[in-house]
């Protein structure tokens, strides 16, 4: 199988000041409705195949993970979807996974530095929008309106990927900007403009898209100095070891460019 390799991202000098905020550990789920219950993974030997994922995968993996176990009745899929930061910290720390998709280059470095997972591949790309309540009653039209002191703005903790990205893009603007609030992943940022909590977010225009309608999103260009490239590897000594190159096969084919494009990703 092609392998893409994975592009190291390089850091700007800082100009925006952010308080970072800690990230807290992802939910779990599964392809179906039965393993969204917070239980932790499955052990090996069960036939469950984990998929620690980042959060902004959940409805393209969802729907790929129903795709694997209808092509394989034997396994069923189970997923921890959450900031990449956190997930890529409970592999190292030993949580049982058999596969590991990142939001980021960076976080997937966490793991293959600790020998846990190789050859990681990309597999898509992401880039932010500005997320607005459907009626944008801030009035918000370009990333520089972020900068208004009145202006209520979330942002994801800059330790994750969608806070990195975020902190890239305001760099490339020449923007500081001081959020209300500093959330755990992009899920988390993009509710609290759903809530009308915030006038705007910095989120990924996959997640615009997911929201149905819920929130409108603003592109900008400056979201073209930010783009996340998405790696994706089977961890070595997986349980489900077999099950789990499947599953990475499955990510990086026709069918799952698909899936993934359709959710808003761009594919290498």
């Amino acid at each position: 199988m092609f392998m893409r390799l994975v592009r190291r991202a390089v850091t700007a000098p800082a100009v925006v000041v952010l308080v970072l905020g800690a990230a807290a550990c992802g939910s779990t789920g599964s392809a179906s409705p039965a393993g969204a219950d917070g239980t932790a993974p499955s052990p090996a030997g069960d036939g469950t195949l984990t998929v620690f994922a980042a959060a902004s995968l959940t409805g393209a993996f969802t729907e790929l993970g129903r795709t694997f176990e209808a092509a394989d009745p034997g396994t069923s899929v189970r997923f921890n979807f959450g900031s990449s930061a956190t997930l890529a910290q409970q592999i190292v720390a030993g949580a049982p996974a058999d596969v590991f998709a990142a939001a980021s280059p960076a976080t997937m470095k966490t793991v293959t530095d600790a020998s846990l997972a190789s050859s990681p591949a990309v597999f898509a790309r992401n880039r932010l929008q500005i997320a607005v309540p459907a009626d944008n009653p801030a009035g918000i039209d370009e990333l520089g309106d972020l900068a208004d002191a009145k202006v209520k703005v979330a942002l994801c903790a800059a330790q994750v990927p969608c806070g990195a990205a975020a902190v890239k893009a305001l760099q490339a603007a020449g923007l500081t900007v001081t959020p209300v609030t500093l959330e755990q992943d992009v899920k988390a940022t993009l509710t609290k403009v759903t809530l009308g909590e915030v006038d705007a977010a910095l989120v990924y225009a996959t997640d615009v898209l997911a929201s149905g309608g819920e929130v409108r999103g603003i592109d900008f260009p400056e979201a073209d100095k930010a783009i996340n490239d998405y790696p994706i590897a089977a961890l070595t000594g997986a349980p489900a070891g077999s099950p789990a190159r499947r599953f990475v096969d499955l990510v990086l084919s026709p069918q799952g460019e698909d899936v993934l494009t359709a959710a808003g990703f761009q594919v290498p």
